[in-house]
């Protein structure tokens, strides 16, 4: 009796086992492993596009664009020597209250005229001065005293540019040339890229050739160049009247 009793047990204990086996089997059958839903989801995304969207964290961080740049004088001339095979302008305008003067940059002179291309498309010039006058002789601007001026400079960076006179380039009335900087230790007269001047001497200038860089000539608003001559200026040739500019690039 205790023998059947046990046997039949054993039996139902069996049966009971073998259900739980096939409920479980079917129960995980319901989903699709984790590993093909992720392949699924990837090959979605890839079909979307967005692999190919890099990540911020990919991005390189010491790779300089032309926005994030701060020039100096180790990288200013490889910067402007990729720059000028980029920006073919060669015409800009510049805008003040006695009118227009229209300058066409030569194109032989490729780092002087890059330099005044990015200069002008940073917006450097806007707001500064024709700050000094010199009558019969020139006009010079790209300064002021301005803190907004002096900032523009510091995030542009500090970097100076080497004479290019060789261009067979003279300074005719209405050429437009590079004054070298400042600083006392400048033998080779190296340029200051943030200012610029205009001869108005008739024909010309011509002591200044083979030591300033003429990178442009005026072709039209030499009247303008010449109002502006006639101002009177104070013991530093700073115009009393101070004549602010725009530029802006035409072509």
């Amino acid at each position: 009796m205790l023998r059947n009793t046990l046997s039949l047990f054993t039996i139902i204990l069996l049966i009971f086992l073998t259900g739980c086996q096939e409920k479980a089997k079917k129960s995980a059958g319901e989903l699709p492993p984790a590993t093909e839903q992720n392949e699924a989801d990837t090959v979605a995304d890839r079909e979307a596009g967005t692999d190919t969207v890099p990540k911020k964290d990919s991005i390189p961080r010491n790779i300089k664009t032309e926005d994030t740049i701060v020039l100096n004088d180790d990288n200013a001339i490889p910067f402007f020597f990729e720059y000028n095979k980029k920006h073919k302008e060669n015409k800009v305008k510049i805008s003040t209250k006695y009118g227009d003067i229209i300058i066409e940059l030569f194109r032989e002179t490729p780092y002087h005229r890059s330099n005044f291309i990015y200069l002008t498309k940073k917006g450097y010039f806007d707001g500064t001065y024709f700050h000094r006058v010199v009558k019969n002789f020139i006009i010079q601007g790209g300064n002021s005293d301005s803190r907004i001026t002096a900032r523009k400079r510091t995030d542009i960076g500090r970097y100076l540019l080497p004479p290019d006179t060789r261009k067979g380039f003279k300074h005719h009335r209405g050429v437009v040339s590079m004054p070298s900087s400042d600083e006392v230790d400048n033998p080779h007269k190296l340029a200051s890229p943030f200012e610029f001047f205009i001869v108005v001497q008739s024909p010309g200038a011509y002591h200044l050739d083979g030591n300033y860089t003429a990178f442009g000539r005026v072709i039209q608003g030499m009247d303008v160049v010449d109002k502006i001559c006639d101002l009177p200026t104070d013991d530093r040739e700073w115009p009393y009247e101070s004549v602010r500019m725009k530029v802006e690039i035409i072509e």
